[in-house]
């Protein structure tokens, strides 16, 4: 473990403000104190407690009120809890509830006064709220059909169960990582947990015969986890977990804030280094990895209902961002009893599963108000769609952002219906990313953009290409700082194309890497969509332009920018502006020359920049030739 302190011993100069107030007291000092502090009020209420200590318990305090993180391991929820949780919501906390893409429940606006009781009705029905918040192993998540599905082959419910005795109400465990530790494990072959976007991934795997768990290690916002080169066993699972986290624990930095996940140590000492000091302190050697088995996106793919191993159903409710209510629990918690075994299963989608419904009884819990309710939801934008708190509850969000990915989806609905089709849309309010906008099909940041008057509008950076089933794959960014007000038109012609040239119930993900990635550059996406945009939406012209469905281009940006621009020429026009061409010269030894005001003088509808967009781009002399996207991008602004 040498080399794991010298690079300790290197980042040891300094602690960071936090492990300061760390030291001050015991978490489970300030637990035991709950009533007390819930009795004085605000004006009681330390420093140190709201900044830190009760956010180990998941309160988190936001001036007026407290939002609360409710634990729940692998998104499993009893009839009994469900009921629990709804009831909590409608009595102290505005009947208001959020699913997490930690599959978990959130509530907010519970006063002070009331957070030592809505703990202790948790409680009673065996919810936790305890390490949801700061430097704490936050909620495992899994499979939501776990145990259930065709496609799980371990179930991993008794292994969280496992860490959750262990760990999570354990003193010794509370508040002592040097940062927040997130998990997944997945014992199915479909990816329905974002399986390599965590600091620890345990991904179903196969080794000489044996299923088990490849690991994956070190994954943050914009960055995946990566392959450890090791495979455990389910019975081997929870003791190398706590070698791995007592590593962390004692050789993770306390430095800088944004500097202290596991990430940035595996960065410093490398892979190898950091797995010989997990095994020496478990006392044991593991296995090489195995062959990762994911194959899949979510085995309930583009479908409300999944029929289970035992010959029941799950059922979906799409529950848009994530906003749901106690009324609504409690009502799905009866539909879920009344209909089959009383369980839900929350999603890392911010959805719920009604599961164990007998086929017989489907049409019956159809007809539910519940499900009516919901049902204006259940299509190809919303099934798949995450977004995280905006700018209405968290202090960090930039934009509003769920009703902005809702607005979005309606907009799409109307404008682009396809059939046998699934894209994940993905937004995140801010730069912190909880939104996991980053391995999205389409992914949203919110961001400050500029309207065309120059008015500071809110807007974001959109990102195309995320992956998440059998690899982890960041997107690329296409557009940065658009306003909202324009995004979802870039969005509708990524669309458009994907409706166009899909093979048969081909997602997204698997359209974007044969069609967008594979014949074009990003930069000829982004010329696409806003030229499209400029067309259709700002002019009012009634064109489209269209990708080829084989480019001959081979990706190159000179190369695309110049048939896109002869393209154009023709689509405005009706000439061709060169009589042929040989790669990216014309064939005549006195080719057409044009004047930039050209395309406006043949058609009077089109602006003179866009008609000088136009004549750069399609120069009779390369050299005079725009050269990149990137120019002719900004030149566009200005239409």
């Amino acid at each position: 473990m040498r080399t794991l302190q010298e690079a300790l011993e290197a980042r040891s100069k300094k602690i960071n403000k936090v492990e300061t107030t760390k030291a001050l007291k015991k978490p489970m000092d300030v637990y035991a104190q709950l009533e007390s502090i819930a009795a004085s009020g605000y004006k009681g209420l330390s420093k140190e407690d709201s900044a830190y200590f009760l956010k180990c318990f998941g309160l988190f305090d936001k001036g007026e009120d407290f939002m609360l993180r409710i634990r729940i391991p692998s998104g499993q929820l009893t009839h009994e809890q469900s009921l629990c949780i709804g009831k909590v919501a409608q009595q102290y906390a505005n009947d208001y509830i959020d699913i997490s893409t930690r599959m978990q429940v959130v509530l907010r606006y519970i006063h002070i006064e009331n957070i030592a009781k809505v703990l202790h009705l948790l409680k009673e029905v065996g919810l936790t709220t305890f390490q949801t918040g700061v430097d704490n192993t936050r909620n495992t998540v899994s499979d939501p059909l776990d145990g259930l599905a065709y496609d799980n082959i371990i179930e991993t419910k008794p292994i969280i169960d496992s860490f959750e005795k262990q760990f999570i109400e354990n003193p010794e465990w509370i508040s002592t990582l040097p940062r927040k530790f997130n998990t997944g494990i997945l014992g199915s072959l479909s990816n329905s947990c974002n399986i390599f976007g965590h600091d620890c991934c345990f991904v179903l795997a196969q080794k000489e015969g044996i299923f088990g768990f490849n690991v994956f290690l070190g994954a943050r916002v914009g960055v995946q986890a990566k392959d450890a080169d090791l495979f455990v066993t389910a019975d081997e699972v929870p003791h190398f977990y706590e070698a791995l986290l007592t590593v962390f624990k004692q050789y993770g930095y306390r430095d800088n804030r944004n500097k202290n996940r596991l990430h940035f140590l595996l960065n410093d000492v490398g892979m190898p280094a950091f797995i010989e000091a997990v095994k020496l302190e478990a006392g044991k050697t593991y296995a090489s990895a195995g062959i990762t088995m994911v194959q899949s996106q979510n085995i309930a793919l583009g479908s409300n209902k999944v029929l289970l191993k035992d010959d029941t159903f799950a059922y979906k409710v799409i529950v848009p961002s994530g906003i749901f209510s106690g009324t609504d629990m409690i009502e799905a918690a009866n539909e879920a009893k009344r209909f089959g075994s009383g369980n839900i299963r929350l999603t890392y989608d911010q959805n719920l599963f009604l599961v164990n419904i007998t086929q017989e009884n489907l049409t019956a819990l159809e007809n539910t108000s519940l499900i009516r309710k919901y049902i204006q939801y259940q299509n190809l934008y919303f099934q798949d769609m995450i977004a995280c708190a905006g700018t209405h509850t968290c202090s960090f969000g930039v934009i509003p952002n769920k009703p902005d990915a809702i607005e979005m989806a309606h907009f799409l609905n109307s404008e682009v219906a396809i059939k046998n089709a699934t894209v994940r849309m993905n937004w995140s309010a801010c730069p912190k990313g909880c939104g996991i906008h980053g391995i999205a099909d389409i992914g949203f940041e919110g961001c400050k953009a500029k309207d065309q008057e120059g008015n500071r509008v809110d807007g974001v950076h959109i990102f195309i290409g995320g992956k998440m089933t059998r690899e982890a794959k960041e997107a690329h960014i296409l557009h940065k700082s658009v306003p909202i007000t324009e995004a979802k038109y870039h969005v509708k012609y990524l669309l458009k194309t994907y409706a166009d040239y899909k093979d048969r119930s081909e997602t997204f993900e698997a359209f974007e890497s044969r069609f967008f990635s594979k014949n074009y550059s990003y930069q000829a996406i982004s010329f696409f969509t806003k030229i499209n945009y400029i067309l259709q939406d700002k002019l009012g012209l009634d064109i489209m332009f269209e990708l080829d469905k084989e480019p001959t281009s081979g990706r190159r940006e000179e190369y695309e920018l110049f048939t896109f621009g002869l393209k154009l020429f023709k689509l405005l026009t009706g000439e061709k502006r060169f009589e042929a061409i040989d790669g990216l010269a014309p064939t005549l030894a006195r080719p057409r020359k044009i004047k930039r005001d050209e395309v406006s003088r043949i058609n009077p509808k089109v602006p003179a920049k866009l008609s000088e967009v136009i004549y750069n781009m399609t120069h009779e002399k390369k050299s005079e030739r725009a050269q990149v996207f990137s120019e002719l991008l900004v030149a566009l602004k200005e239409i």
